[in-house]
């Protein structure tokens, strides 16, 4: 039996079950009137922000030539505070473009990843900062 089913007859008595394959499919469900607004996502090119490089294409990311080792979620949440036009990213945006539209207002994987990127931002000499704008999202700062 599959484990949709499983689940399916374990909470029958517990009034309606949805099941869906992802997040998209559950919002198309709960809002079938509601218009997507597409989230711009930097063309495919290397992203520049000053003297950093952030080719998520390539997988590498360097600050004044020298390459920083980050993951490839730090690469892509770097990729997006770095595009342009340049400014505040909202926990949603981030969320949408970064992880699929994950985005269910619990924000701690979010801090947790950024916490990460700050960290290794700190090591490049003079380099860009991950600023909060509190209750709202991040941006990227020159230092």
């Amino acid at each position: 039996m599959a484990v949709r089913e499983r689940v399916v007859r374990r909470l029958d008595d517990c009034g309606a079950v949805v099941l869906c394959a992802d997040l998209s499919e559950l919002r198309a469900m709960l809002f079938p009137a509601a218009v997507a607004t597409p989230v711009p996502v930097p063309s495919s090119g290397p992203v520049r922000f000053g003297e950093l490089v952030v080719d998520t294409a390539g997988h590498l990311v360097t600050w004044r030539e020298k390459p920083l080792s980050l993951t490839r979620l730090e690469r892509e949440l770097l990729a997006r505070l770095a595009s342009p036009p340049v400014g505040v990213w909202t926990y949603e945006r981030l969320f949408d473009t970064v992880w699929g539209g994950a985005y269910l207002g619990d924000t701690s994987i979010l801090h947790s990843a950024v916490k990460r990127l700050r960290r290794k931002l700190r090591a490049a000499p003079d380099g860009p900062s991950v600023e909060t704008v509190r209750g709202v999202g991040y941006r990227l700062a020159a230092a």
